[in-house]
């Protein structure tokens, strides 16, 4: 019934659709370094949110030096764009004299806001960045508007809502939060099983890779087999937990996508949309953004959906696809996997790193190996074309059949013109 309600939503949009007239939410997307900042920022991020080397919850991303987090600002800003750092992690005693040292090097860096979920580092930050805003992180699992207000209170500016709230939630705690607080949620990507991320089993099962220290190992995607116990009258036997039909995936979560659904999102309270996956690659960073921006931009003029977003979604490696919590309860079963492993339609080809008019040549870096042929051309505000390599060439100048060594600078003949970080992909 709820499935065939929302339908019937977008049924309703389709036909008559309305002209967003409120201000539009900041688009919010993963940088797990500078080549995937500069892509999402080109395919239609307003800001991106990303780590130094240490306290960040993706600790196996490549995240950004001190000197790096410089470079990452600069070019944001001179690109009027934001940046956001995660310092999200729940540190033990011993840890933050490092924090500490840290916030110190960085008392320079004109970052737009800084993520946290310990009431510590709340505290360190107010102390050593007075002038930066705060925003609560996800992992606080803010979950009520008291939670918002008391955040608020304290000094945050922002606060990113848990994972585990309905839409209609949202709503409610947006009425009734302190005017002037930003509210910020999750709209695309990987799910947890966890309340608001808080998880022990990646501390259990993989010992010294700690969940809440930014280096979850994701258990919740293993195979697993259970055994009964082995006693003197005859040895344990093994029972695989494996998916038929009907599935068995008993932790796995669907990751998230909510492209269909931006009319409500909008119409939500929220300020800020916000992607997950800073450990994914550029190709992901540049899609994810790229397709919600086009969203974002169709309901504002009053346009209606384009299936061809969904579409784009499916082209980045996945998990299939849910709409979170955002109209079903945290116990609802169709959040769980139905198949193994992660779906990924299109291979990440190339980007374009310059044209020249004179000549029709379109300059590219190697991704994954491009031969020529028909393949599509991914451009920031549209979704993919067709397009032929052709005429391909190395670095040299000299004819080319395929670019098989990664990060190969190769060159193509195209009567299009190009632009820089536009994408080749698999048909």
């Amino acid at each position: 019934m709820r499935e065939r309600k929302h339908k019937f939503h977008r049924f309703l949009c389709a036909i008559f659709p309305r002209a967003w007239r409120g201000p539009m939410p900041q688009l919010l997307s993963p940088a797990g370094n500078m080549d995937k900042l500069k892509l999402a920022l080109l395919y239609g991020a307003d800001a991106v949110y990303l780590a130094g080397q240490e306290f960040g919850m993706r600790a196996a991303a490549d995240n950004f030096t001190t000197e790096e987090l410089f470079t990452a600002v600069e070019y944001a800003h001179a690109h009027r764009k934001q940046v956001f750092l995660t310092l999200n992690t729940m540190p033990r005693w011993d840890e933050f004299p490092a924090i500490e040292r840290f916030l110190d090097s960085i008392r320079t860096l004109a970052l737009d806001g800084v993520i946290v979920a310990d009431g510590g580092v709340f505290n360190l930050v107010q102390t050593l960045l007075p002038h930066v805003p705060i925003h609560i992180s996800t992992q606080a699992g803010a979950s009520s508007h008291a939670d918002c207000a008391f955040w608020h209170n304290l000094g945050a500016s922002r606060v990113v809502l848990a994972r585990e709230l309905s839409l209609a939630d949202i709503r409610e705690i947006a009425d009734r939060v302190p005017q002037g607080l930003e509210l910020e949620a999750f709209v695309h990507g990987s799910m947890c099983i966890s309340v608001s991320g808080r998880c022990l089993l990646s501390d259990n099962m993989t010992p010294g890779r700690q969940a809440n220290r930014g280096a979850c190992t994701q258990p919740c995607r293993w195979n697993y087999d259970l055994f009964e116990i082995e006693d003197i009258t005859r040895p344990a036997i093994r029972y695989p937990v494996r998916q038929n039909t009907r599935g068995s995936f008993i932790m796995a979560s669907r990751d998230m996508c909510m492209i269909e659904y931006i009319p409500e999102l909008m119409q939500s309270g929220l300020s800020c949309f916000k992607i997950e996956g800073r450990m994914k690659s550029g190709y992901y960073a540049a899609v994810t953004a790229n397709a919600y921006r086009m969203a974002m931009t169709a309901h504002q003029r009053g346009d209606g959906y384009n299936p061809a977003w969904y579409a784009e979604l499916c082209s980045v490696s996945h998990r299939e696809y849910s709409t979170g919590h955002y109209f079903a309860s945290p116990m609802d079963n169709a959040q769980l996997v139905t198949s193994e492993g992660y779906l990924k339609e299109k291979s990440y080809l190339a980007v374009c790193s310059g044209y020249e008019p004179a000549t029709k040549r379109a300059y590219f870096t190697q991704r994954n190996k491009t031969r020529q042929g028909e393949v599509e051309l991914l451009t920031p505000g549209q979704v993919g074309v067709a397009f032929v390599v052709e005429d391909m060439r190395d670095a040299e100048g000299q004819p080319i059949e395929n670019a098989p060594h990664p990060y190969m600078e190769f060159s193509v003949y195209s009567e299009r013109a190009l632009v820089v970080g536009d994408i080749l992909r698999e048909r």
